[in-house]
């Protein structure tokens, strides 16, 4: 074993720092902290945790009391980045987050892509979107495009319902509502009246459009897309029946695609929609029984849509609504228990079968009623 040529208990010198109170003073990182000697062959280290002892070569434990370095500023400067980081990784994932929920929330509202296609609609009014999937909200919102239309003829006056779907006046309406009339009046929810000249009527689908004369600044209603429909969705159907505007009622989808036969004309004294002075409520055959009155021998059949939203004598023309607020049908018939077989339906109500022409077949038929043509 090698002597150590160090006389015992003879340790390394280092700088003092002071005398007294004042020989602590925080000493720079660089240098190391004074030994403390607590007796022949033990040295403590301040702030090691633990002391030394001698061993045979004189340095007893120097490796494990070395003196701890003081925090270098730079440490100081990356513990500081590290919140920094994690906060930018907090945001990071917040926004992927409010993305995917923003996304989530587009495709409920109906302001995302589900539900309906956006290429198929035309814009008009929107349901805000506190309100959307309530049938306030989309009473509040449609109801002012929902129109009432009076319509004189020699059999005598009818009420019926209308859609604007133009700020300038254009209103679509059933063919049945005006046909035969002599004069037609339009009111408007805020109880404005105007005179309506017919611009172009199709028989076969049961469709006209009318036009508002001297009309501007109208609100006028979105045309959603009926491909999309589904048996059970919730809907809303606005009109005036029995002259009552702005009538709300609300209900499901309760069918797809019936086949639904009505009267191309009001020959036979069968009448207009909502007849007063004694016609009837306009005929309608599904199933191969006719309801309301005699369809006559001039008939065509549609598609159409079936709900258990009420209908009534004076809904014929208004809207059947989704619940963003989208046109998706245009009511047509309704189903009167008393009525079958044609007895009068005076007295009748809807029982919850009630019919709508798919606003699919109207905005495939726009520009030809635009052009005055038809069947």
């Amino acid at each position: 074993m090698t002597e150590s040529q160090r006389p015992s208990g003879e340790y390394p010198m280092y700088p003092s720092y002071g005398n007294g109170d004042a020989a602590y003073p925080p000493p720079p990182a660089h240098q190391p902290a004074q030994p403390i000697s607590t007796g022949p062959g033990t040295t403590v280290w301040p702030g090691s945790g633990g002391a030394g002892h001698s061993g045979g070569d004189g340095y007893g434990g120097f490796g494990h009391g070395l003196p701890q370095p003081a925090p270098q500023p730079s440490g100081h400067g990356r513990r500081a980045k590290r919140p920094v980081a994690l906060l930018a990784a907090v945001a990071v994932a917040a926004a992927i987050v409010g993305g995917v929920t923003a996304g989530a929330v587009g495709q409920l509202t109906g302001t995302g892509s589900g539900g309906t296609d956006s290429s198929s609609v035309v814009s008009g009014t929107t349901v805000s979107q506190s309100s959307t999937g309530t049938v306030a909200g989309v009473a509040k919102a449609v109801s002012p495009t929902i129109v009432e239309i009076g319509a004189t003829s020699t059999a005598g006056e009818s009420t019926g319902s209308g859609v604007i779907i133009t700020s300038d006046g254009e209103i679509v309406t059933n063919n049945h509502v005006i046909a035969g009339a002599s004069s037609i009046k339009v009111t408007l929810s805020t109880g404005r009246t105007y005179t309506a000249k017919v611009v172009g009527t199709d028989a076969d689908k049961d469709l006209a459009l009318i036009d508002l004369e001297g009309a501007s600044g109208l609100k006028t209603a979105t045309l959603g897309d009926s491909s999309g429909i589904k048996v059970g969705d919730q809907v809303v159907a606005i009109g005036s029946p029995e002259g009552l505007t702005g009538t709300v009622t609300s209900g499901i989808v309760s069918a797809l695609d019936r086949d639904v036969t009505v009267a191309k004309d009001s020959e036979g004294g069968q009448g207009q929609e909502g007849q007063q002075g004694g016609g009837s409520d306009w005929p309608f055959e599904f199933g191969g029984r006719q309801f309301n009155g005699d369809t006559g021998n001039s008939t065509t059949t549609y598609k159409a849509i079936q709900t258990d939203a009420s209908l009534n004598p004076g809904n014929s023309g208004g809207a059947l609504i989704n619940m963003n607020g989208e046109i998706i049908g245009i009511n047509s018939a309704m189903y009167s228990a008393s009525s079958s077989g044609g007895s009068s339906s005076s007295g009748a109500g809807s029982v919850g079968l009630g019919f709508a022409i798919p606003v699919n077949t109207l905005k495939a038929d726009l520009d030809t009623l635009r052009d005055g043509n038809g069947s």
